[in-house]
């Protein structure tokens, strides 16, 4: 790949991170944390999310089941949004305002569970495949991926346990990226 073409892919990053926080409303006297708690979760709502509702809708349609994703309302998302940061991790875990406002309709076993990534295969042999897909990305010393990520550190990870939910992530971002890198870069 060369050194143009990474640069050009880098200002095309960069221009649209640039537009998504210009779009982030901001409160006054908004500072710190709770700033950019307020940015990081426009930025899921507006860029990362539309792309899991989509995925949903496709996967769930080609089967013929209709999915609901009812903490999507709008009402809800706008009052979410508008809360303040604090009150989302009052407790110190993720969604604490989510757990407190179900805590009495809810089995303890699920109000209390760690949030769980979407999708999670739960298959051991998707696991196996992508330290297979991964191993062979790091014997590839050309990958364009490499130009980003280290392969020293993705070599590590294919030494832990797959249990490690940081590993799995780490596996699959080197080898989406690489994917991704081939597929928009490369001359075809």
């Amino acid at each position: 790949m060369s050194r143009p073409a990474i640069e050009s892919a880098l200002r095309h990053r960069d221009d649209h991170y640039r537009q998504a926080f210009s779009e982030v409303p901001v409160l006054p006297g908004e500072t710190g944390v709770q700033r950019r708690m307020r940015e990081v979760f426009h930025l899921h709502l507006t860029r990362w999310l539309p792309g899991l509702l989509d995925r949903k809708d496709r996967l769930s349609m080609a089967v013929g089941l209709e999915v609901r994703v009812p903490f999507c309302d709008h009402r809800l998302v706008e009052y979410a949004f508008n809360t303040p940061w604090v009150q989302h991790t009052f407790d110190g875990r993720e969604k604490s305002l989510l757990r407190a406002a179900t805590a009495d309709v809810l089995p303890a076993s699920i109000a209390n569970r760690t949030k769980a990534p979407y999708p999670v295969t739960q298959d051991p042999a998707y696991d196996r495949a992508i330290r297979e897909q991964a191993a062979d990305l790091v014997a590839t010393p050309t990958a364009p991926v490499w130009t980003f990520l280290d392969p020293q550190r993705l070599r590590a990870r294919l030494d832990r346990e797959m249990t490690d939910r940081a590993t799995r992530a780490g596996i699959d971002f080197a080898l989406n990226l690489d994917l991704w890198l081939r597929s928009t870069l490369m001359p075809r």
